[in-house]
């Protein structure tokens, strides 16, 4: 008779929690609670958009390729990822652009406020 009992095996669910599961004191999980103002910082902050001109190539290589196997659906993802990612590239190169804008104007303005100077330095 068969018990289905097989101690040579690991048990099913681990008596001390997953090992990547750290806790905190309280039980919950560390950076468990991004909803009420916590500091909530990413570990790697831009990392998934240093490469949004890759990606946005990637996916549509993807789509094609659904699309090529008749898979209309999952191509129509692929399209809405690619458009995420051309979106932030965008975004990227606006903010580009307008830091060095700016950059430029504080450069002039500091030019101006100089020559103004050096009128008053001449003129006393």
């Amino acid at each position: 008779m068969n018990n289905f009992k097989n101690n040579n095996r690991r048990g099913r669910f681990k008596p001390n929690g997953d090992r990547g599961f750290r806790r905190n004191g309280n039980g919950h999980k560390a950076n468990g609670d991004f909803g009420n103002g916590s500091s909530f910082k990413r570990r790697h902050p831009g990392k998934n958009n240093q490469n949004a001109a890759k990606l946005v190539e990637k996916y549509n290589d993807l789509a094609r390729e659904a699309l090529s196997n008749g898979d209309k659906i999952l191509s129509e993802n692929y399209l809405q990822h690619s458009e995420h990612f051309s979106r932030i590239l965008t975004s990227q190169e606006n903010s580009r652009n307008h830091n060095e804008n700016a950059s430029d104007v504080n450069t002039s303005n500091q030019l101006k406020v100089e020559d103004q100077n050096k009128d008053v330095e001449t003129t006393t």
